[in-house]
């Protein structure tokens, strides 16, 4: 399942294209889910992007957003702790 909750926490896997025209969540692609984001992934800047990206949707600061696995690949395990919304394109991916 490419969202785990552990606790009031959500565990999500996702592949990143940076790089992209826009900010979006794109659908599943290999079991994880697909987002495409603007910045370029270089110095940080597509993980830093990124979290604030997932800060907006989830309604949490983005000392909350934590890249657990993937620093410098496309393939990510990010938390999202204690978030204080739900995307609704998230739910029907809830395990």
């Amino acid at each position: 399942m490419p969202v785990q909750t552990q606790g009031e926490d959500l565990v999500l896997r996702l592949y990143i294209q940076p790089k992209a025209s826009k900010d979006q969540v794109i659908g599943l692609h290999a079991g994880e889910i697909k987002v495409s984001i603007t910045a370029a992934p270089t110095d940080g800047k597509a993980n830093a992007h990124l979290i604030k990206y997932l800060s907006k949707r989830f309604n949490v600061a983005k000392r909350q957003v934590i890249v657990e696995k993937g620093q410098q690949s496309r393939h990510k395990q990010v938390r999202i702790v204690q978030p204080a919304a739900v995307p609704d394109w998230l739910k029907k991916w809830f395990d």
